[in-house]
């Protein structure tokens, strides 16, 4: 954790344009425990208040951004789907899978110890989707990065803002899940639908464990880790 005497806490973030990525931006504003480095391919708006660097570049130089800034920690919320690749699936794997472990292991030969993914409840490489396959694949290799810890998040439906990016089926869902959510008990607890907003605090508390090893949350371990993240501490007086 954030103490005078070790400063705050270095996370790049890959995905900052995506929902999670966004919501993950917006988390840190007002922290002082945490410095947020962002790596994209293409240049974004920043939320007002935001107080981060965000590198743009080639993702073939990303591993260079990686070896200046030096993170501790780094939270990927790269993601893609088949629609907006086409329904090519081998342009899916380049993004969610190929990009993904390629960032991963480019993080760890820089020394980052401690990697947060998103993933997608179901994931599972015999899953029969092509979409669970691939991230359950993605899920298994990443394990075997090296990682002193690594945190998967499981996520179902996720509801939040996506400008210019809502799908039908997604309007809809984001509609009835109050309701679905109710409906879904016990085992079925995992497909409820979560807040993007939740799912950045989750990461950014995790991204403040020191403890290491290998864990995967869900849509409860998911809200557990999010109250679990400590209020911002305010800053110095001007």
């Amino acid at each position: 954790m954030f103490s005078a005497s070790t400063g705050p806490i270095r996370i790049a973030l890959v995905g900052a344009t995506g929902l999670i990525g966004r919501a993950v931006v917006e988390a840190c504003i007002g922290r002082e425990d945490v410095r947020l480095v962002g790596i994209a391919r293409r240049e974004m708006k920043l939320p007002a208040g935001a107080r981060m660097e965000l590198f743009v570049a080639d993702p073939a130089k990303w591993e260079e951004v990686l070896e200046a800034v030096k993170p501790q920690v780094m939270i990927n919320a790269l993601g893609t789907t088949l629609k907006k690749s086409g329904g090519d699936e081998d342009a899916f794997r380049a993004v969610d899978q190929e990009l993904v472990l390629e960032v991963a292991r480019a993080a760890h030969r820089q020394g980052v110890q401690r990697f947060i993914s998103v993933s997608s409840v179901g994931a599972h490489i015999l899953a029969k989707s092509f979409y669970l396959q691939v991230k359950g694949e993605v899920e298994r290799d990443l394990a075997k990065v090296g990682f002193r810890r690594l945190d998967i998040l499981r996520p179902s439906l996720l509801r939040g803002a996506r400008p210019g990016d809502l799908r039908f089926a997604e309007r809809i869902g984001m509609i009835a899940s109050p309701l679905a959510n109710l409906m879904l008990q016990g085992g079925y607890r995992k497909y409820r639908a979560v807040e993007a907003d939740t799912v950045a605090d989750a990461a950014l508390a995790l991204a403040l464990t020191k403890p290491g090893g290998k864990f995967a949350h869900e849509h409860d371990a998911i809200l557990r880790a999010a109250n679990s993240l400590p209020q911002p501490e305010p800053g110095p007086m001007a």
